[in-house]
């Protein structure tokens, strides 16, 4: 049984171990405006995921053009009660091409307090739990960050901060720079994407030149108390039963062997590749975001499992390929 407390409960007392990431909510990436459907799938996917015991809704205002976060928001507008059930999440600072420039990244203070205020609008709410900066931007001024966030917690629109995508030399840079505490990391991790457990591993290794992770970011992490949430963290499903039949005899094998960890732990295997990540100690909150509720549920059955070391090595040996050095 996985009982493990989340460095994030400390900012978001009872939060759930997975975060249901929203971005295929609102009837795709396209200019067609949501529908009464998609409102209808969003509800849907709120009461199974509340049910299964996940009440962090991962959102960014990208997603599907702002249309995730408009579905998400009209359910709350027919149910203002559900507000109180939940942590809402959200993600700024990414800028599509338009008539001015090219796609860009804006962490200046005008963006940031220009996004959250169409947030809330498409959420119909009147805060976040967290706000995170979505992508670093090369040409961030920290002390517009800082003027933008100490704006939006005086004003009680935002609870609490974090990144994704950040670097521990980002997180440190910024954090000098900040009244409020950098809460959480997202990142991608998964056990198609290992580059987070690849980099300790690989030290002083020729086979470790190619990882793309920056060194120390986890233990900075850890010793910080920010949560690490992981967002590809279901690998597309590549190590569920449709991967034994992949045409890489490593997938195969890895679909093999979650399969057979599934049975031994009566969960299911969207639950054993989760584990991977919630069994390491840095309490790492995988983000889901599947919009099948029964895999919703199946998802949820990680708090039921707690990998042993040796099942953990395994996992990553048959992931990996090949034995570790």
């Amino acid at each position: 049984m996985n009982n493990k407390t989340l460095p994030l409960a400390t900012y978001l007392p009872n939060v759930s171990q997975l975060s249901y990431g929203c971005m295929g909510l609102g009837g795709g990436w396209n200019n067609t405006p949501v529908r009464s459907s998609d409102v209808t799938q969003t509800r849907s996917i709120i009461d199974t995921a509340l049910e299964s015991g996940i009440n962090l809704f991962d959102h960014a205002d990208i997603y599907t053009f702002g249309k995730a976060e408009q579905a998400f928001g009209k359910v709350l507008k027919q149910d203002p009660t559900l507000r109180n059930s939940l942590y809402l999440q959200s993600k700024c600072g990414i800028r599509f091409a338009d008539q001015d420039a090219a796609k860009r990244y804006d962490f200046s203070s005008q963006w940031i307090l220009a996004s959250v205020e169409n947030i809330l609008r498409r959420l119909n709410t009147e805060y976040l739990d967290t706000l995170l900066l979505h992508r670093p931007d090369p040409l961030m001024e920290t002390d517009e960050v800082a003027q933008a966030f100490a704006q939006l917690h005086q004003s009680g629109k935002v609870k609490h901060f974090g990144v994704s995508n950040m670097n521990q030399h980002q997180m440190r840079y910024l954090q000098s720079a900040l009244d409020q505490p950098l809460v959480i990391n997202q990142l991608e991790m998964s056990l198609a994407k290992l580059d987070f457990v690849q980099d300790g591993i690989m030290a002083q290794n020729h086979q470790g030149q190619h990882s793309n992770f920056d060194t120390g970011t986890i233990e900075y992490s850890q010793a910080n108390g920010i949560q690490l949430q992981s967002w590809g963290s279901l690998a597309q499903g590549k190590f569920s039963s449709r991967g034994l039949k992949d045409d890489c005899p490593v997938v195969r094998n890895t679909a093999h062997y979650v399969g057979q960890l599934a049975e031994e732990h009566s969960v299911s295997s969207e639950a054993i590749v989760l584990s991977f990540l919630t069994r390491h100690p840095a309490n790492i909150q995988p983000v889901i975001g599947t919009t099948n509720l029964d895999r919703i549920k199946a998802c949820a059955q990680v708090n039921q499992v707690q990998l042993t070391h040796s099942q953990w090595f395994t996992l990553l040996e048959k992931s990996l390929g090949n034995e570790i050095p």
